[in-house]
């Protein structure tokens, strides 16, 4: 078994934390909400409260029709880390406010948070934006929706601050620490599928490490480069050079790769993770010449470990692609991993148009959106064909607010002379569902 010691905070969440097998409703400030977006998301929910039907809604204005994924923005861990920030902002008015890094990954979001006082410790990629020393054990350090690493933790330790008096950790994000745990329990080494220096990664990566070995694989392409290293094809300094940044310490190549179990960042997408899986377990079993009744003994069984939101997500997205369209708008910040994942599965079939708000959309000729591959936003001129009736997709991703949708559906149909009243169009599909 895997001698490395397992400390008391990889596994013990608080006994008061809320979960998720009961789900429950949150208070979201009013700037975030949309009575219109709120109206369709309620009526298709009554409709299909099973959530089988990933069809989306037609919203039909004449010279153009939008047609709203059946499943998009904030999500259960989303919404839980909103209510509970701003909870506490109202109740400590007296007291300096931290956030660790992004409450969440959206703009309009941490923009407010910002506005009232709050501070950000560091920004997304880690760089240090507030002193450690600055803080006392006054003060209030919020942990993001993306959890945190037990370093990060021992700080605010140190500092004499509980890393778990206002943590709000998504709980889906916990349950992959979880199973992590539960699977380095069994000498297995974990896997993690995910971006390296993404917060949520880092965060399973630190809580992993403290208990088994770990590696973090990027995509289906180094999951194809480790298979060498499985089948002990290259040499132990070439997988550190390859992999650099990316194991834990004291990574053993020739030994930790004999038995292995993946799980992921929750916000990948739900169709790459499984290639990774079919692809390892694959090698593993030809490799050591296994029967595929036997492949626990080197392939963890795990199950996969995305939340519910983003396969709800992802499964809409492919309802919303099953439809024909001129081109597609999906809304979100631009380091949101799951938004750029929803907008990843659009580019393949049609143009796409990745925005963080309305005022993005400049008018009827220009659009200003985020290049996915390039990492910057560029303009795009006359994206709206020349037609007698347009057909637009549109989405956002899980911390994207409700009023953003708004905002966005109701400038995109501005752009259409004759198109039928926003509210009048959604009054009609409520009264005839």
């Amino acid at each position: 078994m895997h001698s490395i010691a397992e400390p008391r905070a990889f596994h013990t969440l608080r006994t008061n934390k809320r979960t998720f097998k009961k789900m429950k409703s949150f208070s979201i400030p009013s700037l975030f909400k949309s009575n219109v977006i709120g109206q369709i998301k309620e009526s298709r929910r009554v409709q299909d409260k099973l959530k089988k039907d990933f069809t989306p809604t037609h919203l039909d204005f004449g010279p153009v029709e939008v047609l709203l994924s059946r499943h998009f923005g904030f999500c259960y861990g989303v919404e839980n880390a909103v209510e509970t920030a701003y909870h506490i902002i109202d109740q400590n008015p007296d007291r300096r406010i931290f956030l660790l890094s992004e409450m969440i990954h959206n703009p309009a979001v941490n923009a407010d948070l910002l506005d009232r006082g709050v501070r950000f410790i560091q920004d997304t990629s880690g760089n240090q934006l507030v002193p450690w020393e600055e803080l006392s054990s006054n003060d209030i350090v919020i942990v993001p929706a993306f959890g945190t690493t037990l370093a990060t933790q021992a700080i605010l330790q140190s500092r004499g601050i509980d890393p778990y008096a206002y943590d709000t950790t998504c709980p889906f994000v916990e349950k992959v620490w979880n199973r992590a745990e539960a699977i380095g329990k069994k000498d297995y080494t974990v896997i993690v599928h995910g971006k390296p220096s993404h917060e949520e990664t880092k965060a399973t990566f630190s809580h992993s490490q403290s208990v088994t070995p770990t590696l973090i694989l990027k995509n289906i392409d180094q999951a194809v480069a480790l298979a060498a290293y499985i089948k002990q094809e290259k040499t132990s300094e070439e997988f550190f050079a390859e992999f650099e940044g990316q194991y834990s310490a004291g990574f053993d190549p020739m030994k930790d790769l004999k038995r292995i179990g993946v799980v992921n960042q929750t916000t990948m997408l739900a169709t790459d993770t499984q290639e990774i899986v079919d692809y390892l377990r694959q090698v593993i079993r030809l490799h050591y010449q296994v029967a595929p009744e036997n492949i626990k003994d080197y392939f963890a069984d795990t199950r996969d470990t995305l939340c519910y939101a983003t396969n709800d997500n992802q499964s809409a997205t492919y309802g919303l692609l099953a439809e024909e369209a001129d081109f597609a708008i999906v809304a979100g910040g631009y380091n949101s991993s799951n938004t750029a994942h929803l907008v990843d599965l659009c580019v393949a079939k049609l143009p796409t148009y990745f925005i963080k708000n309305a005022e993005k959309l400049i008018s009827a000729e220009e659009v200003l959106h985020f290049d996915n591959v390039a990492k910057e936003e560029r303009i795009a001129t006359s994206y709206i064909p020349a037609k007698e009736k347009t057909r637009v997709l549109l989405t956002c991703g899980a911390s994207c607010p409700d009023a953003v949708m708004e905002e966005i559906l109701r400038k995109l149909v501005s752009f259409f002379p004759g198109s039928k009243d926003v509210d009048e169009v959604v009054n009609t599909i409520l009264q005839s569902s």
